[in-house]
């Protein structure tokens, strides 16, 4: 019989994307294994592209792991790529796990290390090697639109609509994608930039839609979300526009036309206002790049 592996990174999509490569090495490391993914449940549709999960249990996040709900009993390695605890290690003893990885029972955590690195490094001090670059999910064609993305999970990280709109009206062929939540940000760029209502895409796509269009398209110009990393996943030329949060935590690996522009200064990333440093990119900085990389 199969022994069986609980993995948690119960977060959002970028987060879940900066793990593949621990999740590659979990897969690579015990074959034999069966893997099981504690994620929110509307990142299913990524699972199979990963090569690396089994199956999943749902847990809510960003937020808070349900401490006395992880349906999982008695895993043989118990595996936390949610954080450093203590609420997500006490999340996962509690499933009686016959062998724990994680911080705060292993590695010291570093504050100023990528967080794909984070991971890897977390399995290698456990001696279970692991590839920071192998987060490729696959190639896109770039036969689809230009994809803009205005919307993020905190003020902080949300460049001007006003902006956004500057920048999508120097493009062709633009779509302005966004969750339910960013509907109106997402109808402001468009109407802005002179954009028809069909061309707005936010509120009206699932996880699979946003996969489907983003492993297609020409360009992403986005913030600091998740969005990014699922560019960086399909090798989609980007650009990136980091505020509170350095690119050297968060962005993009260097090469293959993604571009992460950042004024070089740190803030709160959950702030309820635009970070000063991400109001000091211009639009004709995110118009320069997008032409550079899209060429």
């Amino acid at each position: 019989m199969a022994l069986e592996i609980l993995v948690l990174r119960g977060l959002g999509l970028g987060d879940l994307l900066t793990a593949v490569p621990a999740l590659r090495s979990l897969r690579q490391a015990f074959p034999e294994h069966r893997i099981t993914l504690a994620a929110p449940r509307y990142l299913s549709a990524l699972l199979p592209l990963t090569c690396a999960v089994d199956g999943q249990v749902d847990v809510s996040g960003p937020g808070p792991v349900p401490m006395d709900e992880l349906p999982f009993e008695h895993p043989d390695i118990a595996v936390n790529l949610h954080g450093r605890g203590p609420q997500s290690i006490e999340a996962l003893r509690r499933t009686e796990p016959g062998r724990l990885i994680s911080f705060g029972t292993g590695p010291a955590w570093e504050e100023h290390v990528h967080e794909v690195r984070r991971w890897c490094d977390l399995l290698e001090w456990h001696g279970i090697p692991a590839d920071p670059g192998d987060l490729t999910l696959g190639i896109s064609d770039r036969t689809g639109p230009v994809i803009v993305h205005p919307g993020a999970a905190y003020p902080a990280r949300r460049w001007p609509p006003e902006r956004f709109a500057e920048v999508a009206a120097a493009l062709d062929d633009v779509i302005v994608t966004g969750n339910a939540e960013e509907v109106p940000i997402a109808r402001r760029v468009a109407e802005l930039a002179g954009l028809p209502p069909e061309r707005v895409l936010a509120g009206r796509t699932c996880m699979a839609d946003l996969i489907d269009l983003v492993s297609r398209a020409k360009l992403v110009v986005c913030g600091d979300t998740g969005v990014a990393h699922l560019a960086t996943a399909f090798c989609v030329p980007s650009v990136v526009l980091f505020g509170p949060v350095s690119p050297q935590l968060w962005g993009p690996p260097p090469g293959w036309r993604h571009v992460a522009l950042w004024a070089g200064q740190q803030g709160d990333p959950h702030g309820q206002r635009p970070d000063p440093g991400l109001l000091k990119i211009e639009v004709s900085e995110v118009v320069d790049a997008a032409m550079e990389v899209i060429s």
